[in-house]
């Protein structure tokens, strides 16, 4: 039987079978006023580190663009200044090759052309030189050969004969006393059918002969002869000089 205490005794408590969910409660020191739960502690330490990994992921992606965006800047800097630097320079040259750089050219080609001019002319002298020198070579190898063959008049008599007679008009052929010894008679025996008069003549050089024929004179000297022969050269050389000695 429930009587009027029971009853105002049990409206102070909550039956067993009426509670759901319990959270135990733990006081703190009297005059204390935090008293917190263990897992609402629990829950605030996870929410907070939670909450710093996501500001410290969000610092990084911030760090992360702001260094980007530094990248980019300074990349794009760079190639800008290197466009400005091209350009800069293509001006300069380009200034450069319109002013100075045209009239150092001018100077360059003047100097090039002058200094065609000087090979051009030290290879006509080098080659004048060598002529002269070749001329000089056959002289010597020509005397020579005038001294050791005493037979080497007779062409040039014949050559001078056979210009100057014909028709059996009478000759004068003048040599020297020393070739008047070595070719007259060999000279007179291959013209004895032709009316030719010899002479000895101290006046013409060893070498050379002197053929008169009707008023007609051909000096076959070796000076003469010489001088016909290196004139197609451009040379003008005499034949014998001072120091020669016999004339050949």
């Amino acid at each position: 039987m429930t009587t009027a205490s029971s009853k105002n005794r049990y409206a102070r408590f909550i039956p067993s079978e009426e509670v759901g969910d319990v959270t135990q409660w733990r006081f703190g020191a009297v005059g204390s006023s935090h008293a917190q739960l263990p897992e609402l502690e629990a829950t605030t330490e996870a929410e907070t580190e939670a909450d710093a990994a996501a500001r410290m992921a969000q610092e990084a992606l911030e760090q992360a663009a702001l260094q980007q965006a530094s990248d980019d800047a300074y990349a794009l800097g760079l190639q800008k200044g290197r466009e400005q630097a091209t350009a800069e320079w293509q001006r300069r040259m380009d200034e450069y090759v319109a002013g100075e750089g045209l009239e150092a050219a001018r100077r360059l080609d003047a100097a090039v052309q002058a200094l065609s001019a000087s090979l051009d002319a030290m290879q006509q002298h080098m080659a004048q030189d060598v002529l002269q020198l070749a001329c000089d070579i056959a002289r010597q190898v020509v005397r020579q050969e005038l001294r050791s063959n005493t037979d080497a008049l007779r062409p040039v008599v014949g050559e001078a004969l056979g210009m100057l007679v014909a028709d059996g008009k009478p000759a004068t052929v003048r040599l020297s006393p020393t070739d008047h010894v070595a070719v007259a008679a060999a000279l007179r025996e291959e013209f004895s059918a032709s009316p030719v008069q010899w002479l000895v003549d101290a006046a013409v050089p060893p070498g050379g002969c002197q053929v008169e024929a009707a008023g007609a004179v051909v000096d076959g000297s070796l000076d003469k002869r010489w001088q016909r022969a290196i004139a197609p050269l451009g040379l003008a050389s005499a034949w014998s000089s001072a120091g020669d000695g016999d004339g050949i």
